[in-house]
């Protein structure tokens, strides 16, 4: 499984885009499930966090799920931002 790219300042295209800020595990993990099962096999969902279990949460979710976690950025204080490509059937 090929790292994720850690962005900073630089926006990313994305096919639909989640606020999970205030929630705490395993809400961020359970919507992003949900978000991405909505979505086609190709299309990149951007998700946003603030719990801090979500740094390991959502990449095991990306690898356990046959997901690619494309891209992630922290540079926000507090705030975990994820680029996940969805992956498996569509």
């Amino acid at each position: 499984m090929q790292a994720a790219t850690t962005l900073s300042n630089t926006e990313f295209k994305a096919d639909k885009s989640l606020d999970c800020s205030g929630d705490l595990c395993p809400l961020p993990v359970y919507k992003a499930s949900k978000s991405l099962a909505r979505l086609d096999r190709g299309q990149i969902l951007e998700l946003r966090c603030t719990d801090p279990g979500s740094v390991r949460d959502i990449p095991a979710l990306a690898n356990q799920g046959g997901h690619e976690l494309v891209a992630t950025d922290q540079s926000e204080p507090g705030v975990h931002l994820f680029w996940l490509r969805k992956g498996g059937a569509s």
